[in-house]
């Protein structure tokens, strides 16, 4: 049999079936088919049955197809403007920052700082965390003094505030620390001398950033209104999983140690080990969040943390790199104030 005229055929004798019921349309059709074909229904063949099947379904089903074809246009427009309206929102952001810095933050580094924080926390950071990483780094190694407290300090910032403005999931926390963790390392492979502040700074400040997240999230799943249960909890991955979020740390040291050089892998084990015996608190933090999850969401379901990860999609590079001087400027001014408290205590004594 020629499939070709068979499906022909069958199509536009079926296109002019008047019948609104459906039932008598596909009964007249396979009449049809035993008359003009010879093929009674129970003779059909696979292929037979196929083009049948295939044709009927196309045939009755176009009107809801070119509906949903039309709706699916309307939403891919949609979420064109809403991705246009979202970078000109990052935009609007980094404009008015900038103003509020020219005119009365400039030339005065504790109000930076300050301003500095609630810029972290007020624009969306995850787009450009790579960047800004990297920027930071190059800038304190610049400076080149307190290299190893300056990088904690900027690094502990940009992990608290990166993973508070969105889901608090293990999937998310190892993809931030693996960024982070990332720009450093390129930074000292490509400045071998300073490479052991590089990593031993970041390292420390990303774990510190992780307790205060963490302790966050704790505090917020405490406070939570039992009404709000089911709609709070997020897609936070497996919970035996941010019950060991310290694991979730060192297992991406080692992923990426196994993609750099030699020296660097060994430089890595070698941080990573002398900052293991004071992993005792982002151990403790991450088992108590998880008991507090059981305890209050045990019958919630998995829905989302509906603060929402708010990573748009930008040309953010440049702002990326001002971000990164800054964090650099805020971490200096953090470090001197501490520093002199100190002297002055001992001063005093």
């Amino acid at each position: 049999m020629d499939m070709e005229k068979f499906e022909r055929d069958i199509r536009s004798f079926y296109k002019k079936r008047k019948a609104k019921s459906l039932d008598k349309k596909v009964l007249s059709l396979a009449d049809h088919i035993e008359q003009e074909w010879h093929i009674a229904k129970e003779e059909l063949k696979f292929q037979e049955l196929k083009t049948i099947a295939e044709t009927i379904l196309e045939i009755e089903t176009q009107a809801l197809h070119d509906e949903v074809q039309d709706l699916l246009a309307q939403k891919e427009q949609i979420e064109r403007q809403l991705e246009k309206k979202a970078i000109a929102l990052q935009n609007a952001k980094y404009d008015v920052f900038n103003t509020i810095e020219e005119d009365i933050a400039a030339d005065v580094p504790s109000v930076q700082r300050d301003l500095h924080q609630i810029k972290l926390q007020s624009i969306d950071l995850f787009d450009m965390l790579q960047e800004m990483v990297e920027s930071a780094i190059l800038t304190t190694l610049e400076k080149g003094h307190d290299v190893e407290e300056t990088l904690k300090e900027i690094s502990k910032d940009i992990t608290y505030e990166t993973l508070n403005e969105g889901v608090m999931s293990t999937v998310r926390i190892r993809k931030i620390v693996y960024t982070i963790l990332q720009s450093a390392i390129g930074v000292a492979e490509a400045t071998p001398n300073a490479a052991e502040e590089i990593l031993r700074g970041t390292l420390k400040g990303i774990r510190t950033g992780l307790v205060h997240a963490i302790r966050d999230f704790k505090q917020q799943l405490q406070y939570v209104p039992e009404e709000l249960k089911a709609s709070v909890l997020a897609d936070y991955g497996d919970l035996d999983e941010l019950k060991q979020t310290n694991l979730v740390f060192t297992q991406t040291i080692q992923s990426l140690s196994s993609s750099t050089d030699k020296s660097t892998e060994a430089l890595l084990q070698k941080v990573s080990q002398d900052i293991h015996l004071d992993m005792d608190e982002l151990i403790l933090i991450s088992k108590e969040t998880v008991e507090v999850m059981k305890e209050r969401f045990n019958a919630a379901t998995k829905d989302a943390l509906v603060r929402g990860s708010r990573a748009l999609q930008s040309d953010k590079a440049k702002e990326a790199k001002r971000m990164g001087i800054q964090a650099f400027g805020a971490a200096k001014t953090a470090l001197d104030s501490a520093i002199k408290i100190a002297k002055d205590k001992i001063e005093k004594k």
